[in-house]
């Protein structure tokens, strides 16, 4: 079955500034890596017809959505040190969750049983009262609400794999049962959360699971991570469906962390998510694209991970 792509030219019209890390060129290094391996041309394009807002206020405030609608209205306006809109952000960031509502909706539907959601703006650092992080909207945190609400299924798993703390998914679901949260991550390091005693709170106590790193791991840690952790705490959790924050900036040439990951690291952690979501949730994973700075590394890294999707499981 083919791997569903989801991706549209309007997520280019986000711009920070052009001195930016968070900048357009990214996506466009994503897809033509993409296309110049021939990886798109075995990939189903997504058509992309939602109205998100609505799915947004799901997990966000009215406050926060307000806010960000408003900073747009100009030229340029910024929310945080580091999140900075345009006009046309707001409309970008809700394409982009609209683009992942589409990819459920495909793997609901049977169409296909994973997808790559090559969007922009990020997301995993917007919490549900705040933009931060260069991130808006929380993609993968109204996916999962959407999964559970539009589509009936119970458990959600969100691995985050993003060298930065993913604090805003955290922060929706700690107190949340039906969401586990996992993520790996360089610590101490912005945004400063991740701390192996945060494991959530409440009903959600012991389905956040966080593994901070000190700078300089390599392959053969997030690999162990992964097999000898995450593996079977997930099999012991049996999702219904598996979420990826596909972070690429642990990569050891991305010029916004330490980390020492290789797209063959990527490709073994791809592996280890699809043999959970195989064996556990009838293969229903769908991949949001997060960080990842260095264009080369990034484009190589997206590439490693979509071929290993789209191998049999």
């Amino acid at each position: 079955m083919q791997v569903g792509l989801v991706y549209h030219p309007d997520y280019l019209k986000h711009h920070a500034g052009r001195q930016h890390p968070e900048r357009p060129s990214r996506l466009e290094a994503v897809m033509q890596a993409l296309e110049s391996s021939d990886t798109t041309q075995s990939m189903l394009s997504l058509d992309i017809q939602h109205d998100a807002e609505a799915w947004v206020a799901k997990v966000h405030e009215p406050d926060h959505i307000r806010t960000v609608a408003a900073a747009c209205q100009h030229e340029r306006a910024a929310l945080d040190p580091d999140t900075v809109v345009c006009r046309e952000s707001y409309a970008s960031a809700l394409k982009a969750v609209a683009g992942t509502l589409a990819a459920a909706d495909a793997v609901m539907a049977g169409d296909i049983s994973q997808a790559f959601c090559a969007v922009r703006p990020p997301g995993h650092h917007a919490e549900a009262h705040r933009a931060m992080g260069f991130c808006l909207f929380n993609n993968v945190a109204v996916l999962a609400r959407y999964l559970q609400q539009q589509h009936g299924l119970d458990n959600i798993l969100i691995i985050d794999w993003d060298v930065h703390h993913g604090n805003g998914t955290q922060h929706i679901f700690e107190d949340d049962a039906s969401v586990f949260y996992v993520s790996t991550h360089q610590y101490p390091y912005y945004p400063g959360t991740g701390a192996t005693t945060e494991t959530g709170q409440g009903r959600g106590k012991g389905f956040t699971m966080n593994f901070p790193l000190p700078p300089g791991c390599d392959d053969a840690v997030y690999i162990e991570i992964f097999e000898q952790h995450l593996l079977p705490r997930a099999l012991e959790y049996r999702p219904d469906a598996v979420l990826i924050s596909a972070g690429f900036d642990a990569h050891r040439d991305d010029p916004l962390a330490q980390m020492l990951v290789t797209e063959e690291g990527y490709r073994r952690m791809t592996q280890v998510v699809k043999e959970i979501a195989a064996t556990c949730s009838q293969n229903r994973l769908i991949s949001i694209l997060e960080g990842g700075y260095d264009l080369d590394a990034l484009g190589r890294s997206v590439t490693a991970h979509v071929n290993e999707l789209q191998r049999d499981p």
